[in-house]
Parts: structure tokens; C-alpha cells; sequence
């Protein structure tokens, strides 16, 4: 069974910074991650593959400095990795990313069949989670999303059943592989990774993929060409100027408590008061 995990290298969110000024993405100084959500991904491609065998290949689209996220990949125990990274990528929105993937997952499979494609729901810089359907629908792929387990997967009878994450609780769903899977943070616990894959990771010749390599012809549809998105304003929120206030009641009792906090509320917004009189009568 061969696995292709689609990863991102990420600022990490916890240390962007807004330039007050330019209102533009102040990405100097902060460090580079794998995008959190696609680690989960990682790990449970290579759970399957420490139950049923088989061949994990991890792709990543972005600048040469995205090596780093591919070779701690390899250290967790992926066996290839490809980077996809050209001028012609910069700007990308998420079509044009889906679209250069999609392209770049169709070559590896001119090479060896692809049974499963897995991705984080999301990224923390872009929070769109529109990269990986866009993937699957371009590859015709049967698409799950929002995947909270991995139940039993057939490889002889191309079949994968999983658990999804619905509105009001969890949808059971069987479908054929090939397939693409988004998955939620959660769904299992990222290994730790051993000294012989850190070496390996180290030594490993990565596959470096520009848009030719990756069969891209049409350069209208990746890099800003192809991006329809315009970001007309990038801001940070400002913080609040009023302070929480304290209130207290007679006693802890809830009854007491309810009664301060509906008394006060109702002093400081008495349209309420009346809106719930109105509606219940």
C-alpha cells in the first residue's frame, strides 16, 4: 500500500506579529514549523503502514528552506520525500496550490499506484481547509474529511472505513480506495522519532521537483497567475479597553448568583428585560 502525505511548512502562529503600519505579516525571526495538523496526518499514515506494509511518500510545495520539514518527516519514519518549490509557485493561493500537488501526486503515480492521500483538515496560516478537497476532486479521488479515527482498511478489496466528525455526532463511512483523508488534531499521538531515522533522515536525498519535473505546463493556473484570491487587508485585533467586571452575590448558592447576575443584567441592558417580556407573552 503506498501513502502520500501532503505537509506544509508553517510560521509558527504563536509568534507572528502584525506590522502596525503596513498591517502586513511581520514574518522576520519567527520560526518555521510543520503545520501541526499535518503531523497527525503523518502519524496515522504510518500506523497503517506498521499494520498492513507498505510505502509512505511525504510531498511538500514551498521555498528550498521546506527541506527541513521534509527530513523530520523521514525522522518519524516516512520513506520518500519530494519537494515541490519553484518562483513560478510563489504566491499561491489555494487553487493554485491544490492544483501544482494534484499534478505532482499524479506523476508519483505514473511511478507507483497511490492508494491513499493524507492531509491535515487545515494549516494554522491559511485556516481555509480548501487544499486538500481541491486536491481530490482535480485526482477524482474519494474525499473524507474532518476524520476523527482510521477504523479497518482492505487492501486486497480496495476498501477503507473511517469516523468522521459530523454536526450533532460522528458519521461511520466505508468508501474505496484510492481516497483522500483530512484529518482532525486528536485522532492519535505523534511517536517519538529514533536515533536510526534521524540519521537516515539526515542522509536521505531528497527529491527536488520544479514545475516541469512535476508536469505543470500551464503556468496560468499556479503561482499568482493562477491565484484568484486577493488579500485586501491583513490586521491584528485590538485589544480591549474595558476591563472584566466583579460581581458579587449574597451567598454562593446558584439561585443567589443567577439572581445577581439576571438583576444586574437587566440594569445594564433594561431592552432586554422588556424583548423577553414581549416574546413570552
Amino acid at each position: 500500500m503506498h501513502t502520500v502525505v501532503c505537509i506544509k511548512q508553517v510560521p509558527d502562529s504563536a509568534q507572528i506579529r502584525v506590522h502596525p503600519v503596513t498591517n502586513t505579516i511581520m514574518r522576520q525571526g519567527v520560526p518555521a514549523i510543520v503545520n501541526p495538523y499535518d503531523l497527525y496526518a503523518l502519524e496515522e499514515a504510518l500506523r497503517l503502514k506498521d499494520r498492513y506494509g507498505g510505502r509512505i511518500t511525504v510531498l511538500c510545495m514551498g521555498p528550498p528552506q521546506a527541506e527541513a520539514a521534509l527530513r523530520k518527516a523521514l525522522s518519524f519514519g516516512a520513506d520518500d520525500a519530494i519537494l515541490l518549490t519553484d518562483r513560478a509557485f510563489a504566491g499561491a493561493d489555494t487553487l493554485a496550490t491544490s492544483y501544482a500537488l494534484a499534478a505532482a501526486i499524479a506523476r508519483i503515480r505514473e511511478d507507483m499506484p497511490v492508494d491513499l492521500v493524507f492531509a491535515g483538515k487545515q494549516t494554522i496560516d491559511g485556516d481555509t481547509a480548501q487544499v486538500g478537497p481541491g486536491i481530490a476532486t482535480r485526482l477524482g479521488l474519494q474525499l473524507l474529511t474532518y476524520v476523527s479515527a482510521v477504523g479497518e482498511v482492505d487492501p486486497e478489496n480496495r476498501r477503507i472505513i473511517v469516523q468522521r466528525r459530523a454536526e450533532g455526532g460522528v458519521q461511520v463511512l466505508e468508501t474505496a480506495l484510492p481516497c483522500l483523508i483530512t484529518v482532525l488534531e486528536g485522532l492519535n499521538e505523534m511517536r517519538f522519532a529514533t536515533m536510526a531515522d534521524m540519521f537516515r533522515a539526515a542522509r536521505h536525498p531528497l527529491t527536488v521537483w520544479d514545475r516541469e519535473a512535476a508536469g505543470i505546463e500551464d503556468i496560468t493556473k499556479i503561482g499568482l497567475k493562477g491565484s484568484p484570491t486577493v488579500v485586501s487587508k491583513v490586521f491584528a485585533p485590538r485589544p480591549r479597553t474595558t476591563r472584566a467586571e466583579l460581581i458579587e452575590a449574597q451567598s454562593g448558592q446558584p439561585n443567589d448568583l443567577a439572581d445577581t447576575l439576571l438583576a444586574k443584567l437587566f440594569t445594564k441592558h433594561p431592552q432586554l428585560g422588556r424583548q423577553i417580556v414581549r416574546r413570552s407573552s
